[in-house]
C-alpha cells in the first residue's frame, strides 16, 4: 500500500532526487523486506555461487553499497552494486537521468558518479550474507591507465564481495567502449585476474547489445579462452529507433522497455557463440516474469533488472520470482537449468 502510494509521488519530482529518496526509503525499512522467495526449481548455481532464486539487481541501482543490507532482504536472488571507481568522482553534469514513461524506459549519463572503492569497501566489509552480493567495476574518467583500474578496485573490494564484473560497456565514459576489442579485453581480464587473491570470488564481463556478430564472435572466443565466469548481456543502448518519449534523444544510455529485444537477441547469440559452455546473465527490459523467463530460455542462467522498478516498484521482485517458478514448472522443469536455452531458436 505504501509503494502503491509512493510511486506516483516520486515520479512527479526530478528521477535522480526520487531515486535517493527511494534509497532513503529502503534504508528505513519502508518496502518489502521479507526475503528472498526460492524452490526446488529455482535454486540456481552460477560460477560456484547458490542463488535462492535466478532474479536479480543490475549495477546502478545501489551505486555506493548505502542499502545492500535490505537490499538482501527484498526478494532478489542476489545483488549488483556499484560501479565503483578508484577515486570517487562526481560524474556527468545534471541533469542525466531522464524518465521515458510512455517508453517504460530511461536515459542516463551518470558518467560512473561514486563515493569510490574506500569507502564501498568499508560499506560491504563484514556485512551479513543473505544472498551473494557481487561490485561492478569501473574507471575513473582522468585516468591515465583504466585498465588499471579496474584491478585496482577488484583488488582493494574482492575480500568483501562475491563477484566482480568488468564493466567496458557503459556508453558514458568517453572511448570506454574501445575495451571491447579482442586485445584490449584480453589485457583487461588478465591484469584483474592478476590481482586476485580470493579464487572464490567470480569474475564476469558486461559487453554492450550494440554490437555486431563478429564483434560478439571475438568477445565469445575470448571468454572462453580466458579465467572469466560468465558475462552479462548486455549494459544499456545507445539506439533511439521507435522512442515515443520527448527524452528521447537526450545523450546517454537507454535502458528499459526498447531495449529487451536488442538485448535477448544478443544473450541468444552468445548462447550460441559459447555453446552454452559459459554462464550467462540476462538483463535488459525486464519488468514481468515473461520477460525474466523469455531470458532464461534464450541462455540466460540468471536474470538481472534495474529500469523496471522505476516503474513496478520493489514488490515486483517477489511477484516475478513467483510467476518465474509458475512458468519452469507449467512447462515440466525441474529447474532453472533445464529451460536454460531452449528457446534460443527464437532469437537468433
Amino acid at each position: 500500500m505504501l509503494e502503491k502510494l509512493a510511486l506516483p509521488l516520486l515520479r512527479r519530482l526530478d528521477p535522480e532526487r526520487a531515486h535517493g529518496l527511494a534509497l532513503k526509503g529502503v534504508k528505513a525499512g519502508f518496502g518489502p523486506l521479507e526475503g528472498p522467495y526460492t524452490s526446488p526449481r529455482l535454486a540456481t548455481r552460477i560460477a560456484g555461487m547458490d542463488l535462492p532464486n535466478p532474479i536479480g539487481l543490475a549495477a546502478g541501482f545501489d551505486k555506493n553499497a548505502e542499502i545492500a543490507g535490505p537490499l538482501q532482504r527484498v526478494g532478489f536472488g542476489f545483488l549488483e552494486v556499484g560501479a565503483a571507481t578508484p577515486k570517487p568522482q562526481p560524474g556527468n553534469p545534471k541533469p542525466r537521468l531522464f524518465r521515458l514513461t510512455e517508453d517504460q524506459a530511461a536515459i542516463n549519463r551518470f558518467g560512473f558518479n561514486n563515493d569510490g572503492m574506500d569507502a564501498i569497501a568499508a560499506r560491504l566489509n563484514g556485512l551479513p550474507r543473505e544472498v551473494p552480493i557481487g561490485l561492478n567495476l569501473g574507471a575513473n574518467k582522468d585516468s591515465a591507465d583504466r585498465v588499471a583500474d579496474f584491478a585496482r578496485v577488484f583488488q582493494t573490494c574482492a575480500p568483501h564481495i562475491d563477484f566482480a564484473t568488468i564493466n567496458v560497456s557503459s556508453p558514458n565514459t568517453e572511448k570506454l567502449r574501445d575495451l571491447q576489442g579482442k586485445a584490449a579485453l584480453r589485457q583487461i581480464i588478465a591484469q584483474v585476474d592478476a590481482a586476485r587473491t580470493d579464487a572464490r570470488v567470480a569474475l564476469f564481463l558486461k559487453i554492450a547489445p550494440d554490437l555486431t556478430m563478429d564483434e560478439l564472435a571475438d568477445i565469445a572466443e575470448v571468454a572462453l579462452d580466458s579465467p572469466l565466469q560468465g558475462l552479462i548481456a548486455t549494459n544499456t543502448t545507445l539506439d533511439r529507433t521507435g522512442l515515443k518519449s520527448r527524452h528521447g534523444q537526450e545523450k546517454g544510455g537507454l535502458s528499459g522497455q526498447p531495449v529487451f529485444e536488442k538485448s535477448t537477441r544478443t544473450l541468444a547469440r552468445l548462447y550460441q557463440l559459447t555453446e552454452g559452455k559459459l554462464p550467462l546473465i540476462g538483463v535488459g527490459g525486464v519488468a514481468s516474469a515473461e520477460q525474466a523467463y523469455t531470458k532464461i530460455r534464450a541462455g540466460a542462467t540468471a536474470v538481472q533488472l534495474y529500469t523496471g522498478l522505476v516503474y513496478g516498484g520493489l514488490s515486483m521482485v517477489t511477484k516475478m520470482v513467483k510467476g518465474v517458478d509458475a512458468r519452469l514448472q507449467r512447462d515440466g522443469f525441474a529447474s532453472v537449468s533445464d529451460a536454460t536455452g531452449t528457446g534460443v531458436s527464437e532469437w537468433t
